[in-house]
């Protein structure tokens, strides 16, 4: 299978046009850097992003994803990488991309046609967005143009990373300019592989190249076929078929593009459109301060039992979730060793079982109560966008000063064995090290 495509040199040499003032410079290299203009009438925001596909450049020093391996014996051997000036084009708009995995792939996208634009704002929904919906919205005469897509939520190492799941033919037009032009991102993409933001996806890859999306044991694996830069609050694409098997909710999210149009004024009209029914919320490099926003777990047993909600974004990191999930899903309740902990409810029977199993075999000193740091604690990750699993209730830190992120950590495997077996993720496996940090990955009848 052939190796990945870069982008060519002439691509990190200057300012581009583009329409709404989007106006990246990518290369490939440890040198490359994508400068963005948000908008025409915005301040200008720069920002330091890269495109690559993976394995596309040479000279980087981070080992990347690559082609998956041979999925039978019938597959080619591989292959050498492309050179710098891309793959080879037939003349009809294709990369000859090989199929990474052809039980998900969908029909190659093609030549790019139709107009670059930034998308202004997204309507995200729990729910499909109804068909008489989504009209009443592109009939508002400061409603330019939409694109509907499928969106969720899915928990990858105590953080929340949204999928977006896509037609790569029409939703490229959305991307940045490069990243819409290069054929060989969605190629990747209708052939099965998914596309995500490189420093994302270099932290949560495996060892292979594949993403795990939810945080169940048993959640499907995605290989990671481009590092590329996304729309703002969208973390990764794969496409359609991808979503229905992930669970994506099908057709519950638009973005929209306003064209002359401010986008807040747009946003008081989409409000009053959709009502309590969806969250509408400006697209930028920052979070909206005291819009709505969705959060619709995805991915497993987990994610079903957890629920969806709805949330303001506070000062500090912090979020409020809507009050009614609140009170029908978080609960402080008493438990073994630790006294009394604040988590979702679902937790309870299989965390007093593994914290019972560990008092019973005489481990209990393992674990310091005064060194335990909470469960349910609404907020994003420290210096993100992304969702920590802690807004749900689903993870808990203990034992915090001798076991910080990035060591091997002090605390008993023992006492990490029984929180395995009884249904808690280890962050002490992943790859830039948790051990603090536990979060729940099966549904356990303790029964």
């Amino acid at each position: 299978m052939s190796g990945p495509a870069s982008l060519p040199r002439a691509a990190a040499t200057g300012w581009q046009a583009r329409p709404r003032g989007r106006v990246p410079t990518l290369g490939c290299g440890r040198g490359s850097t994508m400068t963005r203009v948000r908008r025409l009438r915005a301040a200008v925001v720069a920002t330091l992003l890269s495109l690559a596909l993976a394995t596309g450049c040479s000279d980087d020093p981070v080992g990347s994803a690559g082609d998956p391996p041979p999925s039978g014996p019938s597959a080619p051997a591989s292959e050498p990488p492309a050179d710098d000036q891309g793959t080879d084009d037939p003349g009809d708009g294709s990369t000859a991309v090989p199929v990474a995995d052809p039980e998900h792939a969908v029909d190659p996208p093609g030549k790019r046609t139709g107009t670059l634009v930034g998308p202004d704002l997204r309507i995200y929904s729990k729910e499909p967005l109804g068909d008489e919906l989504v009209e009443r919205i592109t009939g508002n005469r400061r409603v330019e143009r939409v694109e509907r897509i499928s969106l969720g939520d899915f928990g990858v190492q105590n953080g929340v990373i949204t999928v977006a799941a896509v037609d790569p033919a029409t939703y490229r037009n959305y991307a940045v300019r490069e990243a819409a032009e290069l054929q060989e991102i969605w190629d990747r993409v209708a052939g099965g592989e998914l596309a995500i933001d490189k420093a994302l996806g270099r932290r949560l890859q495996d060892g292979d190249g594949y993403l795990k999306l939810g945080n169940d044991k048993d959640a499907a694996r995605v290989h990671i076929g481009a590092f590329a830069p996304q729309v703002p609050q969208v973390d990764a694409v794969v496409n359609e078929k991808w979503g229905q098997e992930l669970g994506i909710g099908t057709g519950n999210a638009l973005l929209v593009y306003t064209g002359i149009h401010s986008p807040r004024d747009v946003r008081k009209d989409l409000v009053r459109l959709v009502g309590d029914d969806a969250s509408v919320t400006i697209l930028g490099p920052n979070l909206d301060p005291g819009a709505t926003q969705t959060a619709v777990l995805t991915g497993g047993s987990v994610a079903d039992a957890v629920g969806t909600f709805r949330y303001t974004v506070l000062e500090a990191g912090r979020i409020a979730p809507e009050q009614s999930w609140v009170d029908a899903n978080i609960r402080t309740e008493p438990v073994p060793i630790l006294g009394t902990m604040t988590c979702h409810r679902v937790v309870f029977p299989q965390l007093r079982a593994a914290l019972l199993e560990i008092e019973q075999r005489g481990l209990a000193d393992e674990i310091n109560v005064e060194e335990y740091a909470g469960c349910f604690y609404p907020r994003f990750i420290a210096g993100s966008q992304q969702l920590s699993l802690h807004s749900f209730g689903i993870a808990f830190d203990i034992n915090v000063p001798g076991n910080q992120r990035g060591t091997v950590g002090e605390i008993d495997r023992d006492v990490v064995s029984i929180f395995k077996r009884w249904g808690f993720a280890w962050g002490g496996d992943w790859g830039y090290t948790d051990p603090m940090h536990f979060e729940m990955n099966a549904i356990v009848d303790p029964e």
